[in-house]
């Protein structure tokens, strides 16, 4: 299998190529828009900013890639975000594949921003393959409220979308890559 982690030159690009290297998968790491294109899996990683993400995309002349994927492709923490119509985060036009906006976490006491931490999921979808009670690893301070596209949510100040689903696309707002046996196990699913 063919498996590529877009290269856009910030985030979380090692832990998550550690990640499937668990698998047995070897992935390339590129923002080469023909090895996208020609990949089974394609990964949209991301830890940072939304602009910082969305101009490298731009940059990079990836942006109509991304959107004509139709292999599965999953985006992860700021990769999921990218995925809706924009962010509050320096007000930022993003991919535009799910409707919806990508809005700031409000600190109250004893629930500070980012949120960090282990999260239960509350899963609206069967076909994830990770049980409804699961913990997953979160690390944001952004995040999308449900909409159709929602396939399990968690709680943080708000009901937000942990994962959604949108044709060939999946997103995580968590780290599966940091979410131990339950990460794994979406991971797989995801791999098919």
């Amino acid at each position: 299998m063919k498996l590529v982690i877009v290269d856009l030159g910030c985030g979380n690009l090692g832990s998550v190529g550690l990640a499937f290297g668990r698998f047995g998968l070897e992935p390339i790491v590129t923002a080469d828009a023909a090895a996208i294109r020609s990949a089974d899996r394609v990964i949209l990683p991301g830890v940072g900013a939304a602009g910082f993400a969305m101009k490298r995309i731009d940059a990079l002349g990836l942006r109509s890639t991304l959107n004509e994927l139709q292999q599965p492709a999953l985006g992860i923490c700021l990769g999921m975000q990218l995925l809706f119509d924009g962010s509050e985060e320096g007000d930022t036009s993003c991919l535009g594949l799910i409707p919806g906006r990508v809005r700031a976490l409000q600190p109250e006491p004893g629930r500070p921003v980012p949120h960090m931490g282990w999260t239960k999921l509350e899963v609206r979808d069967p076909d994830l393959s990770i049980r409804d009670g699961d913990y997953f690893y979160f690390a944001h301070s952004f995040a999308c409220d449900p909409g159709p596209a929602t396939a399990a949510t968690v709680t943080y100040g708000r009901e937000i979308a942990a994962v959604v689903r949108q044709r060939n696309w999946l997103g995580a707002q968590f780290h599966p890559e940091r979410s131990g046996e339950a990460g794994a196990q979406f991971l797989k699913t995801f791999l098919g």
